[in-house]
């Protein structure tokens, strides 16, 4: 198989913004590594997409999903750390199994799977990471508390502008994209006229929304270390 086409490896993909990804990456001509906890062989019925099912918290699957993606196809371009979960609960109330599967899944899997990545990148002096962060993050929300996805989340943030720096000089970007509320099937239909309400906008933002950021991030090679919102204004201050 020819190795001259770029390919994006993206976590999370079975479903929501994840899948959107997947097809967004494909419609730009780039062969792409999709892999969630569940994903099934022919989930996207492409040649072009190579499914690997794992959880990117553990270290043997993140390196089994590297060297699949190094076996299948020769090379690593993109990286999108888009897997993570969200619990929104008042701080008192988190449990210690709730604080393990957040940093599992959202830290730990950023970081193994990165790092593994990033090594590959820079042998080869080019490559692009992007994290999927949260608005939440950044502008907290009375309504929405959710202390362990600011710790996770911004966790990310904080190390898309340290890796960035750290990689500026050696040809790897990393950015990341902080959504608002998303229409995904993580949130019932019957909360979504709540969820708009919440937003500056009045409504939510939409999966090709996100995708649309990505994307754009994938092509402005002359930026890195940028934390993109998608959340219809709700970082830029209170409503």
């Amino acid at each position: 198989m020819s190795t001259d086409q770029k390919v994006a490896l993206i976590t999370g993909a079975s479903q929501g913004i994840g899948a959107g990804l997947v097809k967004g990456f494909l419609e730009r001509g780039y062969r792409v590594v999709a892999n969630s906890r569940t994903i099934k062989p022919d989930a996207f019925g492409s040649p072009d997409v190579l499914t690997v099912a794992g959880d990117v918290s553990d270290l043997q699957a993140a390196e089994r999903i590297v060297a699949a993606a190094i076996d299948h196809f020769g090379r690593i371009d993109t990286l999108v750390n888009n897997a993570g979960i969200f619990i929104s609960k008042p701080f008192v109330d988190y449990a210690e199994a709730d604080f393990a599967a957040m940093l599992s899944v959202n830290l730990a899997g950023f970081f193994h799977l990165s790092q593994r990545v990033a090594r590959r990148m820079l042998e080869r002096g080019t490559g692009h990471i992007v994290n999927l962060t949260a608005a939440l993050a950044e502008q907290p929300q009375k309504a929405v508390p959710a202390a362990l996805a600011a710790l996770t989340k911004g966790g990310l943030n904080a190390v898309t502008r340290s890796l960035a720096i750290e990689f500026a000089d050696r040809g790897v970007r990393v950015n990341a994209v902080a959504p608002g509320v998303i229409k995904t099937p993580m949130h019932a239909v019957r909360t979504h006229k709540i969820l708009a309400g919440l937003q500056p906008v009045g409504r939510l933002g939409e999966i090709q929304e996100v995708v649309d950021a990505v994307l754009y991030l994938e092509a402005a090679a002359f930026v890195t270390g940028e934390i993109l919102h998608v959340d219809g204004g709700a970082h830029a201050g209170r409503w």
